[in-house]
């Protein structure tokens, strides 16, 4: 079994291919920009990289880039690939999921490999908790963190218990070809994780309420207007709204989610910095 990880530079990434090392099984880290020699060049966005990358491989994990996920299906199907599994998102639940940038590359590449001949499986995580590393650049610059909707709830999922569903999935092949929802284990506020993130750093975590508007200008540089508006959406839909946790990590990995407190105290240097 050799299995191929795209986008081997993010956080799901690097913990999914330690874990499969820990397991003996042969790893192929890819990246459309490789930082070393372990890791062999797949940019999604660039057929001609496919090939290469794919040879001799029996499983793939794959990030959500839709802009050539045809040629990534044909290519391979005729390398053998048994398994695709796809790091998408609960968005694509979303009653407006084909007209929202949050849910649009996530559906489209779900559907693209629901009509291959591949066999594969679809990991749909809500918010993911390292989302939080984003208040970080305001910590540093000593300003409040903007928030538009301080009570929009949400469902925070570690990382590492992303990587873990997805290490489930790829070693037993009885769990494959359905969609998992992933979640943490609670719903939170945006102002409930900053007080968590404060009482784990021993640092205060100040906000300050914004527009819409202001936080659009705010992030202008960052998020395009439209998937900005996306953003907002969903954060005023649940804004005083809990979000119901699923039960699809205890189920693959065999243990409760991490919590958000968990993750904080994983990544407290992070705003210690």
């Amino acid at each position: 079994m050799t299995v191929l990880i795209t986008g081997s530079r993010g956080a799901v990434a690097r913990t999914l291919i330690g874990l499969l090392r820990e397991r003996g099984l042969a790893v192929r880290a890819a990246s459309s920009r490789p930082a070393g020699p372990e890791t062999i060049r797949c940019d999604l966005t660039d057929p001609s990289t496919f090939a290469a990358a794919l040879n001799g491989v029996t499983s793939v994990f794959l990030y959500a880039e839709p802009s050539h996920i045809g040629a990534f299906t044909e290519e391979a199907a005729a390398a053998g690939v048994e398994h695709i599994v796809l790091l998408s998102s609960s968005s694509v639940l979303a009653p407006d999921a084909e007209k929202s940038p949050l849910a649009t590359s996530h559906l489209d590449v779900e559907r693209a490999l629901d009509a291959s001949s591949l066999h594969s499986t679809s990991l749909r995580p809500g918010a993911f908790a390292s989302n939080a590393l984003a208040w970080s650049w305001s910590l540093r610059s000593g300003r409040p963190i903007s928030l538009p909707f301080p009570g929009a709830h949400s469902d925070p999922i570690h990382e590492a218990d992303i990587a873990e569903a997805a290490l489930a999935v790829l070693t037993d092949p009885g769990l494959g070809g359905r969609p998992y929802t992933l979640s943490g284990p609670e719903s939170l506020t945006f102002t409930e994780q900053l007080d968590i993130l404060s009482r784990v750093t021993g640092r205060p975590f100040p906000f300050r309420q914004v527009t819409r508007e202001e936080w659009k200008q705010e992030m202008a540089e960052h998020i395009p207007a439209s998937y900005a508006d996306s953003l907002l959406d969903w954060w005023q839909s649940s804004d005083g709204v809990p979000v119901e946790p699923t039960r699809a990590v205890p189920e693959l990995t065999g243990h409760p989610a991490r919590t958000f407190a968990t993750w904080a105290r994983d990544h407290a240097d992070d705003f210690r910095a």
